[in-house]
């Protein structure tokens, strides 16, 4: 569907919709794990974007960017698409990008040189998201923590977040995201079991 928008697109020579599908479409392509595909496209429509000065738009491709380069384990690029993100929600009181942008920055700094921050980063996020009422991103929030929480070595911490966020996902009906909390659940029973048996 989004080839198909974006070869309308480009034959009716209509430049905002050819940026947007086609940042869209980067965006999909680096979920599939396509990032040679997805990361050209996401980029492309960022620089229209910018050009056009659509501040929404520039917002939107900013954190999908963020989001695309953590899941290709780059957490640098993550972290400055983050940053830059959130310095232009907060300019032009975009609240909603603003909450998607420091939960980003929460998780590239975990998994990059500033983990003492990270904290910080969601727990901000998951209070402007519960104030939005953004229940997903705040559930996001709450697995970045029980991950944070868990690979610190805090598993009671963890067990309160990852509780928190099994029961968010299954009434959210988020089935894929409820099968990574299990995960994680498991992971921590396993940290648990040194603990209880001894």
């Amino acid at each position: 569907m989004l080839e198909r928008g974006l070869a309308v697109a480009r034959e009716w020579n209509l430049p905002f919709l050819v940026a947007g599908n086609s940042g869209s479409l980067g965006y999909v392509y680096a979920l599939q794990g396509r990032a040679e595909d997805g990361l050209p496209l996401l980029e492309q429509a960022l620089g229209v974007f910018e050009k056009m000065q659509h501040r929404f738009a520039q917002s939107l491709f900013l954190v999908s960017l963020s989001e695309a380069y953590m899941r290709f384990d780059r957490p640098a690029e993550a972290l400055n698409f983050a940053q830059r993100a959130l310095t232009l929600a907060r300019e032009h009181g975009q609240r909603s990008g603003e909450a998607s942008a420091l939960r980003l920055l929460g998780e590239a700094s975990v998994s990059g040189d500033l983990s003492g921050h990270a904290e910080g980063y969601y727990r901000e996020a998951l209070a402007l998201a519960m104030k939005l009422e953004m229940g997903p991103l705040a559930a996001h929030c709450h697995f970045g923590l029980g991950k944070m929480y868990l690979r610190g070595g805090l598993p009671d911490r963890a067990r309160d977040q990852l509780t928190t966020v099994t029961m968010m996902y299954r009434e959210m009906d988020m089935g894929f995201w409820l099968d990574q909390a299990n995960v994680e659940m498991r992971q921590l029973q396993v940290v648990d079991r040194p603990r209880t048996t001894s």
